[in-house]
């Protein structure tokens, strides 16, 4: 049993699991337990002043902790930095493209909007980002499921939308990127991109069912993404980028931290070994540390 929540792209990402994991085993039954989340009920309030991104996955948890489920899939980049005592991500699989998408019928990127335009956004790593390269532009809060986002932006509520490509080519919607956001101009979040399996740490059958879809390159790039967050509190409503990319043997690492308005920044690059990402992680966020990443972070909690 795979505990998701009930969006599209959600159900999309449970099917894609069940559909691998029956591939590699014809015969294994396997259902869905969709479920709605705290993170899916409070639309009107920003994740950051709300609870955080763990309200995507604790009841998911919690029907893995009552034996409702086995397994529960994630976009990872919904997943806290630490897991709860018990849990384990079992396998994170292959990574989508992991860059943001600038979404817009009107205009064909940041730089053709007036200023005044409005962009939507739920995300405050993107809306300082944002405001950090385009402060002539209004950014406001943008909540909801795909669909729900696009179809404010269609009646006019927002001039553009930044979305995470992966979750329009999930679920065929590329024609709505107007354009793909380079790492350069929008880090991504840790992890984003790539689907992770988590499961309770003592279930063997699961672990060694989901250890065949594991991806291991993504998994040091991801590792190393998340390390960078858990170094720095392992919240996941900090205004953080990372973004990791495989380079032969080796892992390049770059990070930042920002302001909420997006005047200071604080950012890292680094190299590290493929078989070492918490170390490239830790060592980023030492690099930020330097650059004054505690004291940005310190003043959003103000």
């Amino acid at each position: 049993m795979i505990a998701t929540r009930r969006s599209r792209l959600a159900l999309w990402q449970a099917e894609h699991v069940r559909a691998r994991l029956t591939a590699l085993q014809p015969g294994l039954q396997v259902e869905l337990l969709p479920m709605s989340t705290r993170g899916d009920e409070l639309l009107q309030a920003r994740l950051d002043e709300a609870g955080g991104k763990g309200l995507f996955v604790k009841e998911l948890e919690t029907a893995m902790a009552d034996g409702r489920a086995h397994l529960a899939v994630h976009s990872m980049k919904d997943v806290p930095a630490e897991l709860p005592a018990g849990f384990v991500l079992a396998a994170i699989l292959d990574r989508e493209d992991p860059r943001d998408a600038f979404v817009s019928g009107s205009h064909a990127s940041f730089e053709a909007m007036p200023a005044g335009s409005v962009v939507g956004t739920s995300s405050l790593r993107r809306e300082a980002q944002i405001r950090a390269r385009h402060p002539g532009l209004e950014v406001r809060l943008l909540r909801g499921n795909v669909e729900t986002r696009l179809a404010k932006l269609d009646r006019g509520e927002y001039g553009a939308a930044v979305l995470a490509v992966a979750g329009l080519t999930r679920l065929g919607l590329q024609a709505r990127v107007r354009a793909v956001l380079a790492p350069e101009m929008m880090l991504p979040a840790p992890g984003q991109g790539a689907l992770g399996i988590e499961c309770l740490a003592n279930d063997r059958e699961v672990l060694e069912l989901a250890a065949a879809l594991a991806d291991p390159v993504t998994r040091a790039c991801v590792d190393a993404e998340r390390a960078v967050s858990r170094a720095l509190g392992g919240s996941c409503t900090i205004p953080l980028g990372a973004f990791a990319e495989a380079e032969g043997g080796a892992l390049r690492l770059r990070a930042l931290v920002a302001s909420a308005d997006g005047r200071r920044i604080a950012r890292a690059e680094c190299q590290g070994r493929l078989d070492d990402p918490h170390a490239l992680g830790a060592r980023a966020a030492g690099t930020l540390r330097e650059q004054g990443a505690e004291e940005i972070l310190a003043g959003l909690a103000k």
